[in-house]
């Protein structure tokens, strides 16, 4: 991952400089902007992350997320001031990956990256992902928890197999009430928070406090990556 280019969108000169500092120390390619428009520019410059303000002085933050996904894949952290949960939602509904609120910790900042970068390159798709105790084999749909198997329902195996795929991605509840249950059951949130429960009693160590699938409060859930 050293190497791997940054793309930095702040309209803060000073953001800019901290990030730009941090992340070349750590061995990462930088470029800093300050505006939607050459945010949308540098997509030339094929960055392999992007870190994106929502407050942008010519382009709404959600407005830049929507169209950089329509042109690239390339993974989109939200870095934003704005930390309530509608804004969260919108931004990973428009397509961002991630969602981390100012101020945060750099070596917070780093693992998203890393996170960002694994998932990218395919590296959260191996057919077997090891967590702790949890071993989950998508090529043979066996879950063991300790060596012992586990008996998941069809649905539930598709939530968690859709979890660990983007594993360190917040995945919304539309996100994952789409994908379990079609387009149709989207509202249906309650549906959700029952599977999950389900899925935590059968996979966690105590499932009431959880340590791989996480909540994100009033947005939706993210696996615990591998280490």
């Amino acid at each position: 991952m050293t190497g791997a280019r940054i793309l930095v969108v702040d309209d803060e000169p000073q953001i800019r400089r901290v990030l730009t500092r941090t992340l070349e120390a750590n061995g990462f390619a930088v470029r800093a902007v300050a505006t939607g428009e050459e945010a949308i520019a540098s997509l030339r410059w094929r960055p392999d992350v992007i870190l994106l303000d929502l407050m942008l002085p010519d382009l709404d933050g959600l407005e830049v997320a929507r169209r950089i996904r329509e042109q690239a894949t390339v993974p989109i952290l939200v870095l934003s001031a704005r930390g309530e949960e509608s804004q969260k939602v919108l931004a990973l509904d428009r397509g961002a990956d991630d969602y981390v609120t100012k101020p945060f910790g750099t070596e917070e900042l780093l693992a998203r990256i890393r996170v960002a970068l694994r998932h990218a390159a395919g590296l959260s798709d191996a057919p077997v992902i090891e967590v702790g105790d949890l071993r989950i084999d998508l090529e043979h749909r066996i879950v063991t928890r300790g060596g012992e198997a586990v008996h998941l329902t069809p649905t539930e195996y598709e939530v968690l197999k859709y979890l660990t795929l983007n594993a360190g991605k917040v995945m919304t509840h539309r996100m994952l009430l789409q994908h379990a249950w079609g387009p149709e059951y989207v509202n249906e949130t309650q549906y959700l928070h029952v599977l999950i429960s389900q899925l935590r009693r059968k996979i966690e160590p105590q499932p009431a406090r959880p340590q791989y699938i996480l909540t994100e409060p009033g947005v939706g859930y993210r696996f615990r990556p591998p280490a």
